[in-house]
């Protein structure tokens, strides 16, 4: 018999009100112990809530849901109590000494519903990323995720593989034994347009991005106003500025949200040629290396002198002595704020096409890596005239979608996802 598991599920301690849930077969036992009556299911009743002494611990809101159409598939109840520290630590324990009944692991009770099958593992995936969303665009893809937009759409592949491989399967129980080679007909144009709309998920910008934030780099020459710059974009003082050329010594990173996009604007020491002083050759090093790992590189030096692709800013404007480049993607005053605002809304503009769209679900690289196997494994079928190796090519195709919802998985990558999730979901 499964242990019957409990934990607080709602926000920490105090509170308004504090939600424990309990999942597993003695789920029902507990209701019977601390309120000394049974309930009514799906049905909200309040009630005294006492320990094994008779002692009163709270008066709660009481929830009663009997498996196996319940959230986690199993018997299921939640005590919605007053959300002081020391009331939830008063039912804990009185939780705690009921045999049969232990506290929950982080996602213990998410992973007993992957593992009743109340949802899959891009669900899982979903729901995670929802937890630790941060922006809207994070919110959106996770919540097309962990409300099985990937799932119904990878059953829609996998019967479809099915059927391809029934063909397969009939074509070699009657062919004749001299003569296997022979495709059923429409076979190569079916198995094409398979691949190509697995081709067509695979080119969706990855899932990682919207929590990694669309990388910004700013660069130039010393004393070209990247801080200063850096700071308005960010909104913060968090970067030093000095008219005194190598200031900045070190990379700088902040992450910041503008209208629901994630950026991270990265701010470098100047570059130069030649630095007699150690730590800013360092700091140049550093530089470059950022330079390589940039969605964009704002240059702030002179015209068609930074990075193939960099975007062309022209800086200090306000400034007596400025000299306007020929073309630029903005002209700004980082310290009048003449056109900072601009600049945002044109880095929203790049930045869109690296995310998936609002509401569109989006592959993490797990699920890349598998949907690639089985566009691979299609490509492979499609290259093939023996109709057993074409079998066997389909066969890997199915393998790798049934891992990507979690049919075929193991322990240790189980462990890892549902460890990501709080205590209490």
């Amino acid at each position: 018999m499964a242990e019957t598991i409990f934990a607080v599920s709602s926000g920490a301690a105090p509170a308004a009100i504090g939600v424990i849930r309990i999942s597993g077969p003695q789920a029902g036992l507990a209701l019977q112990t601390l309120a000394g009556r049974d309930f009514q299911p799906r049905r909200a009743s309040v009630a005294k809530l006492a320990d094994d002494s008779g002692k009163v611990l709270d008066e709660a809101l009481v929830l009663w849901f009997p498996g196996p159409r319940t959230a986690t598939g199993e018997d299921l109840a939640e005590l919605h109590c007053h959300g002081g520290r020391a009331v939830l630590s008063a039912v804990q324990e009185a939780l705690n000494s009921i045999d049969g009944l232990a506290p929950a692991e982080p996602g213990e009770f998410t992973r007993r519903a992957f593992a009743n099958g109340r949802i899959d593992l891009a669900e899982s995936e979903g729901l995670a990323d929802l937890l630790s969303a941060e922006t809207e665009l994070q919110r959106a893809a996770a919540m097309a995720n962990a409300s099985g937009q990937l799932s119904g759409q990878v059953e829609r592949w996998r019967a479809e593989l099915l059927r391809l491989s029934a063909q397969i399967e009939a074509a070699l129980d009657f062919s004749d034994e001299d003569d296997v080679s022979e495709l059923p007909d429409g076979f190569t144009w079916n198995i094409e347009a398979l691949a190509n709309e697995l081709g067509e998920w695979l080119a969706r910008p990855k899932s990682e991005k919207l929590g990694e934030g669309y990388r910004v780099v700013l660069a130039g020459p010393p004393n070209s106003g990247k801080s200063t710059l850096f700071n308005a974009l960010i909104e913060s003082e968090a970067a030093i500025t000095s008219p005194i050329a190598g200031t900045t010594r070190d990379v700088i990173e902040r992450s910041v949200s503008i209208e629901g996009i994630p950026f991270l604007f990265v701010d470098t020491a100047g570059l130069r040629d030649e630095s007699s002083d150690e730590i800013e050759g360092i700091g140049i090093d550093r530089a470059k290396t950022e330079l390589q790992r940039a969605d964009t590189v704002l240059w702030l030096g002179a015209e068609g002198e930074g990075p193939k692709q960099s975007l062309e800013i022209d800086a200090r404007i306000d400034e007596s002595t400025h000299k306007s480049k020929t073309t630029s993607f903005a002209s700004v005053s980082a310290h009048t704020g003449v056109g900072v605002m601009q600049l945002k809304r044109s880095l929203i503009k790049v930045a869109q096409a690296s995310f998936p769209k609002p509401g569109e679900a989006a592959l993490n690289a797990r699920q890349h890596h598998l949907l690639t196997e089985a566009r691979d494994a299609l490509e492979g079928a499609r290259s093939e005239l023996d109709l057993l190796l074409v079998g066997e090519e389909l066969r890997r195709a199915r393998v790798s979608v049934d891992r990507l919802i979690g049919r075929t998985t193991t322990e240790d990558m189980l462990d890892a996802l549902f460890g990501r999730f709080c205590i209490g979901k």
